[in-house]
């Protein structure tokens, strides 16, 4: 994926010198390295929804065989809440000392109208399902007359939708067990076929970062160079910082975590996928952390679904922080 991210740099920058063709159309590598980048995400999101939907039952329906089950969860989801609301914290800490929205205040970005204002009321109407698993399909109007409709999904409502459906299985016993071996059947083959799509990661990564180069210049994109490195510095602190003083606090071994968890942290990182990296991690916090295999099979599925410091805590913050710069709206406290 490193190798694909400095080709897709050179082959992006031959793609912009080329420049459009004589009818202003994209070249044709320009046009080939957005289809592969938008192919790759669009193989992505396909696999978004069967994912969280069959983790998240298969974790909750693992806790029948876990003893004190009510209080391993709640601590569980107590600790997911303040490791998050930690890592938020840093991501807002950062974003409002370190600035990376200065660096790309001057550059030619311009603001569009918002499609839907962000209020904690918005918010709560948001988590009731409008259908099974909040599946929708949005249509538009080109200027040619020609309709074109895509699918979308709300994750918050396919994680409450799953969660429903897990603790019913769990609640109904025997009767539920042909749903609960198929689930986990199903997340075993989709764990598989998300493995196929991350192997492919190069190839998508050189697609993306090609076309980005095209669409958005040299100019642009530098000017990002400060925000990116600020979300490194905040998944730093987190990683390196945060967690080990969690870890001695509870009188366990830094050393250890991190030797033991490397490898799962390791394909996390490189392939972009906390879901992707599922079967890893479970490994690793059996064998390795000594963890035991009712309880990981509960806590492990949930935390790479709904449970993400980096990508749903530390970068949302800097982002939004981000964003307020460069148009230069003033944020309070309270926001």
């Amino acid at each position: 994926i490193l190798g694909a991210l400095v080709l897709g740099l050179v082959v992006g920058a031959v793609a912009l010198n080329l420049g459009p063709d004589a009818a202003g159309n994209p070249n044709g590598l320009q046009a080939t390295l957005k289809v592969i980048g938008s192919s790759y995400v669009s193989l992505l999101k396909a696999a978004v929804v069967p994912l969280i939907f069959t983790a998240i039952v298969s974790s909750i329906v693992g806790l029948r065989k876990v003893t004190n089950a009510a209080r391993l969860a709640g601590q569980t989801l107590l600790w997911f809440a303040i490791t998050a609301l930690i890592a938020v914290t840093l991501g807002i800490v950062l974003g409002v000392v370190l600035k990376p929205g200065t660096a790309a205040a001057g550059s030619d970005l311009t603001p569009a109208d918002p499609y839907a204002v962000g209020t904690w009321w918005n918010f709560l109407i948001g988590l009731v399902p409008q259908n099974f698993l909040g599946l929708g399909v949005n249509a538009s109007v080109g200027e040619t007359g020609a309709v074109s409709a895509s699918a979308s999904f709300n994750v918050l409502q396919v994680i409450i939708i799953s969660a429903a459906v897990g603790i019913a299985a769990l609640k109904i016993g025997e009767k539920a067990e042909p749903f609960i071996k198929l689930t986990e059947s199903a997340l075993a083959i989709i764990q598989k076929v998300l493995w196929w799509i991350i192997r492919i990661a190069p190839i998508g990564t050189l697609g993306l970062i090609g076309n980005a180069v095209v669409e958005y210049g040299w100019t642009k994109m530098g000017s990002l160079t400060w925000f990116v490195a600020v979300l490194y510095i905040g998944l730093a602190l987190v990683l390196f910082v945060v967690y080990p003083v969690l870890i001695k606090a509870h009188g366990l071994s830094v050393r250890q975590y991190f030797s033991g968890a490397w490898p799962a942290i390791q394909l996390g990182f490189v392939s972009r996928s906390s879901i992707g990296t599922l079967p890893l991690t479970e490994r690793v916090t059996e064998r390795n952390l000594g963890v035991p295999r009712s309880y990981a099979a509960f806590a492990v599925p949930l935390g790479v679904t709904t449970k993400m410091d980096g990508c749903a805590a530390v970068y949302p913050a800097v982002a939004a922080i981000f964003i307020a710069q460069v148009f230069g709206i003033e944020l309070s406290t309270v926001q």
